[in-house]
């Protein structure tokens, strides 16, 4: 590996970056309640006013997404995050459990390395500060190269509001001079103690390599049944409105529609008028070539663009008013790209009879490419909803609900986060929506409940050939021991 000036650099403001973090962590370790809460609070009024801009500058930089919708991912990750933990505590006794004589005490971690993806750049960096910060922790940022301006903006909006609200200064940090090596050296310091990690899967996997505690997110390949039993109208609204969200940028977005065989054809007329374009086989070959490359990788050139530019890279042409494509396929693996996670808004499309089916399909899926993360399902039938909460290795299931929206928990009463764990299954350390609880430690004043048994207060006979105790035998292996010295000689 070679290593030039600019990794230089980025690694040396890395140690600078963490070195800043930790001795500001030191002071805001030491914050009351009402400090910390002030702080976050400022933070997150400050960052909810200027979603707008932050959303418009995240689209013009990346060329990802729609900026209408990264502002409501803005105004989702200040204030409805910042509502959902406001009310927690996070200094000092957080529970007294009288019954079991159990005082609880929460204990930052230290300082956080924060790693924000290109698809949500001001979004998920407002979120990790907010959760850190609110923990008592101190933090640093690195964001992806494609979007480094953006998410700078978003750090210095909350870096301000925080020291005005009387946060030290670089408790909260970013890096501007971006490399692999300085990402690295950031995540391997020793100042860092803990690494929150969202982004591409390889990114993830050397986060969860640095031998520290880390937060990775993977890949989420949804599936989304739609039973028999199902509001087909609204199943088709969501769906829609769900793929075409910021050209399905959000991990929890649906990937394939698993359609039960009595309402498949219903279900796709409800799509059609919806804004849906069901391709030909032709196209559906072309979405293949132009989304993936050879090995399987996604194709930056194609993440996160409109239907209308993903059908002129792949040589056809569809209506202006089309929000998303669809493309009815017959298999689940290598052989077929289009089975894979897309971000873009591309969805597949598998018939199946019955739920029984719709189970199998689901798991093939998710096996394929998101073990561990989100399944969707649109039905009214409570044995089937709860057979396949059951069945499936995922740790969030949404019902009836848009699977961007209700996976980060702002259309269901799940935590809200942009962070979202895929458990152990998914080579993740917690199935979670990560938040502040994550961010803090806590430990644990005991008081004695039950006396000791006997046994433990008696102090008991000599245990059998205990030379300890026996002068004795103590003076006959001393003599072996000698002896056998002496043969050495």
């Amino acid at each position: 590996m070679t290593i030039t000036d600019k990794d230089l650099l980025s690694m040396q403001e890395a140690r600078n970056l963490a070195m800043s973090a930790y001795e500001a962590q030191k002071i805001w370790g030491k914050a009351t309640q009402e400090q910390v809460d002030r702080v976050c609070a400022a933070m997150a009024d400050t960052a909810f006013a200027a979603s707008e801009r932050l959303g418009r500058m995240a689209a013009e930089e990346t060329g990802f997404g729609v900026a209408e919708h990264k502002k409501l991912k803005n105004e989702f990750a200040s204030k409805h995050v910042w509502e959902s933990i406001k009310d927690i505590k996070t200094v000092g006794v957080i529970n007294h459990d009288t019954a079991r004589s159990i005082y609880e005490i929460a204990w930052p971690v230290g300082v956080v390395a924060g790693l924000v993806p290109s698809t949500n750049p001001t979004s998920t960096a407002i979120d990790k500060i907010l959760i850190s910060v609110k923990a008592r922790n101190g933090i640093v940022l690195t964001p992806h190269p494609f979007a480094v301006k953006c998410t700078l903006e978003a750090v210095k909006i909350m870096q301000d509001a925080a020291e005005r609200a009387g946060a030290p200064a670089g408790l909260i940090g970013a890096m501007s001079k971006i490399s692999l090596q300085g990402t690295q050296e950031l995540m391997g310091h020793k100042r860092i103690a803990l690494i929150l990690a969202t982004g591409g899967g390889p990114m993830v996997r050397v986060a969860h390599s640095m031998g520290k505690p880390a937060y990775g997110v993977g890949p989420g390949n949804v599936p989304a049944y739609v039973d028999r039993s199902a509001d087909l109208e609204k199943a088709a609204k969501y769906i829609v409105a769900s793929k075409a969200f910021d050209f399905s940028t959000i991990c929890a977005t649906e990937q394939a529609v698993v359609a039960d065989r009595p309402i498949a054809a219903r279900l796709a007329q409800l799509m059609e008028a919806e804004g849906a374009y069901f391709v030909n086989e032709g196209q559906a070959d072309a979405l293949r070539g132009i989304l993936f490359h050879p090995n399987g990788g996604i194709n930056a050139a194609a993440t996160a663009k409109s239907a209308q530019y993903l059908a002129a890279m792949a040589g056809f042409e569809i209506p202006n008013d089309i929000r998303i494509l669809v493309a009815r396929v017959n298999k689940v693996g290598r052989d077929e790209p289009l089975s894979r996670e897309k971000l873009s808004p591309v969805l597949a499309w598998y018939d199946v009879d019955g739920w029984e089916d719709g189970c199998e399909c689901s798991l093939e899926l998710i096996s394929f490419g998101g073990r561990g993360h989100s399944l969707m399902i649109h039905a009214k039938d409570e044995d089937v909803i709860m057979a396949f909460g059951l069945e499936k290795p995922v740790f969030r299931i949404g019902v009836n609900t848009m699977g961007t929206l209700g996976a980060i928990g702002m259309t269901t009463s799940v935590m809200p986060s942009l962070t979202l764990g895929s458990g152990g299954i998914g080579g993740a350390i917690t199935g979670d929506n990560v938040t502040v609880h994550h961010l803090y430690n806590v430990k644990r004043i005991a008081y004695e409940t039950s006396a000791p048994p006997k046994a433990a207060l008696h102090p008991g006979a000599s245990s059998t050939g205990d030379a300890s105790s026996d002068p004795q035998m103590l003076a006959k292996l001393v003599e072996e021991i000698v002896r056998e010295v002496l043969k050495t000689q």
